[in-house]
């Protein structure tokens, strides 16, 4: 009944890989110039609910649009968690929890989460999209497109690189720590169903992901995570535990975050913890995998290694 069981969930995720792949490889009608479009919503078949609650003062239901090319998702007030499995025989024990960015009122969910996700899958790494709760936005397309203007604005979008890297107003990150408390607790409790090393859970997160995986790590009493990458987040310094996990990130030179501060690559490394750190010549923000033409979309390759060589992807030998 396990096989059963197991064989049965590896044929629903195809489909989800397949439905990642549609989306990647799609010729789309819209023009890809940053203009919103809506969207209907793109069934999630496997998404698991988390049952960590919902929103406060929450007017709007779940909407989905098209920027980029790209499939988003805004008004999420029902965390979930969605695993892409490795093929059998095909996994090493690794897993990844992927926390895709929007500056946490909308998640760039394909191109940040799904292909991510399907990309570790296919290198033998069981990977799980985190859909977290976010900020409320407005429900239509004009209200929206404000809203992201705003947000873009405070964080020093559009600002000359010589300029101080902007510090936007702090909030509070409590329903997306919880959710991604409970997702990392869903993984070790399905770890044997899974093919998951509980010893080599990691997490990777992009822009707000980035800050989400950052904080997680900084501030959760039940997350024990093997490894961190966040990739093109804030690189402002922050105060590091003794035992913080390793650490890869990466960011290209244009992208409005980086400034020239490389504050969290120094906490790390003054703190005496493993970290390597990657600056592109250029990738803008959001490059999730890589967009050609750029340097940045090196990066995933060079992550896969650093797994590799730090001995991540090598199942650990039982105990006779």
């Amino acid at each position: 009944m396990l096989q059963f069981r197991r064989s049965l969930l590896r044929a629903a995720l195809s489909v989800a890989g397949l439905l990642a792949n549609a989306l990647a490889l799609t010729p789309t009608a819209f023009a890809q110039d940053g203009t919103i479009y809506p969207l209907d919503a793109i069934p999630e078949p496997n998404a698991i609910k988390l049952n960590t609650g919902g929103v406060k003062d929450q007017p709007a239901k779940e909407g989905w649009f098209r920027q980029w090319g790209e499939p988003m998702v805004h008004n999420v007030s029902t965390a979930t968690l969605t695993p892409f499995l490795p093929e059998p025989g095909k996994a090493t024990g690794a897993a990844v929890l992927v926390a895709p960015g929007g500056g946490f009122r909308w998640l760039s969910i394909n191109n940040e989460g799904w292909k991510v996700a399907k990309a570790l899958a296919d290198r033998g790494v069981a990977a799980f999209v985190l859909k977290y709760r976010l900020f409320p936005t407005p429900d239509n397309i004009p209200g929206l497109t404000a809203s992201m203007n705003n947000m873009f604005a405070s964080v020093g979008a559009g600002t000359p690189a010589s300029a101080p890297p902007a510090r936007p107003p702090a909030f509070s990150l409590d329903n997306q720590l919880q959710d991604a408390e409970a997702a990392y607790a869903l993984i070790v409790a399905r770890a044997k169903e899974w093919g998951v090393d509980t010893s080599r859970i990691g997490m990777i997160g992009f822009s707000a992901g980035a800050g989400l995986t950052m904080h997680s790590t900084l501030n959760s009493k039940t997350m024990k995570l093997a490894f961190i990458g966040p990739i093109y987040g804030g690189m402002g310094p922050v105060n590091v535990p003794k035992d913080a996990p390793p650490m890869f990130t990466a960011i290209a030179t244009d992208d409005f975050l980086f400034k020239g501060e490389f504050g969290v690559v120094k906490s790390w490394f003054e703190a005496g913890r493993p970290v390597e750190f990657h600056l592109y010549q250029n990738g803008g923000h959001g490059f999730g995998l890589g967009y050609p033409g750029r340097t940045a979309n090196g990066w995933f390759p060079v992550f896969m290694h650093w797994l590799d060589v730090n001995g991540w992807l090598k199942p650990a030998v039982a105990a006779k």
